[in-house]
């Protein structure tokens, strides 16, 4: 696995953690911004080529 992918999945670990924990704690504002980072780092792998487990 190449540095690319890994650090797209751990960045994608680290939003969908935040995420929980955003909706959790009522913050619709992070949830937001979270869901929309995560959509961003989606396409970017797919764009790359990259095969995502989530």
């Amino acid at each position: 696995m190449g540095e690319f992918t890994t650090t797209i999945e751990h960045r994608l670990d680290q939003a969908y953690r935040g995420l929980q924990e955003a909706r959790s704690d009522g913050d619709d504002f992070l949830a937001d911004t979270l869901a929309a980072e995560i959509e961003d780092l989606r396409r970017i792998a797919v764009d790359n080529g990259v095969s995502l487990q989530r």
